[in-house]
């Protein structure tokens, strides 16, 4: 089994994989967590998850073919909000020695690359392949992704924190155009969001945060600065071509 449903996750007996739980639990849990989306995914029990051990060859190809299960988990989706299920691969507190925001950040990029070097789909059309451009998103399985890096590095911006494991948080890109796209509703359910954030973090929501393909680039939304600072720094990733 590479993928677990939010049922499933009592079959593992794996420790690290009990304490990731309760930690991203805790902050689900709580009313007061920004992410109205998350939130409803855990009440709901839509989250699935995947646990990587390390990243090596083997347990990276291991969850790439968990990324392809997601895919077609998600093809056809019915734009219904209880349908719509968030993957959140947790990464065992072994797999990387980083200990600041930035080093969990550059250890995402190492995953995305990776996984994308494991890619078996073509990039879609449409979506940039530079991460300089704000049409650019990281896809896999020929599908659009937002990934959000997590990680126990943050001291600021709380809301980033899922506790003491790595986590990306993968869902479909055209989930956030459906319900916090560019249009007054979504612009309206993306200010809630932000004014939680703000609340929750105690300071102002990141200046990274934007809209896709209206400006902001999506590569620095999928891991924030723990202060709000300008940032003058480049992508790593590289479309596998290069």
């Amino acid at each position: 089994m590479v993928i677990f449903s939010q049922a499933q996750t009592v079959e593992s007996r794996e420790g690290w994989h009990q304490k990731a739980l309760k930690d991203i639990e805790s902050r689900l849990a709580d009313p007061t967590f920004p992410c109205v989306f998350s939130r409803n995914a855990y009440r709901k029990k839509l989250l699935r998850f995947i646990f990587v051990a390390d990243t090596e060859q083997q347990s990276m190809q291991r969850l790439a073919e968990g990324l392809r299960e997601y895919v077609e988990l998600s093809q056809d989706w019915d734009q219904r909000l209880d349908t719509a299920y968030p993957l959140l691969v947790v990464f065992a507190p072994g797999a990387t020695d980083a200990s600041t925001v930035a080093e969990y950040h550059a250890f995402g990029w190492q995953v995305l690359q990776q996984l994308h070097a494991l890619d078996p789909g073509d990039w879609p059309h449409g979506v940039s392949r530079d991460p300089e451009s704000d049409a650019w998103s990281m896809c896999f399985a020929g599908m659009p992704l937002f990934c959000n890096m997590s990680n126990p590095g943050h001291r600021t911006r709380r809301s980033r924190d899922l506790g003491d494991h790595f986590v990306l948080v993968v869902n479909p890109r055209e989930r956030f155009d459906v319900f916090a796209g560019d249009t007054p509703s979504g612009r309206k359910v993306r200010a809630n969001i932000r004014d939680r954030i703000a609340r929750y973090d105690g300071v102002p929501h990141s200046p990274q945060l934007g809209s896709y393909g209206a400006g902001a680039l999506e590569w620095r939304q999928y891991g924030l600065a723990d202060e709000n600072v300008e940032r003058s720094d480049r992508c790593p990733f590289r479309f596998r071509e290069e």
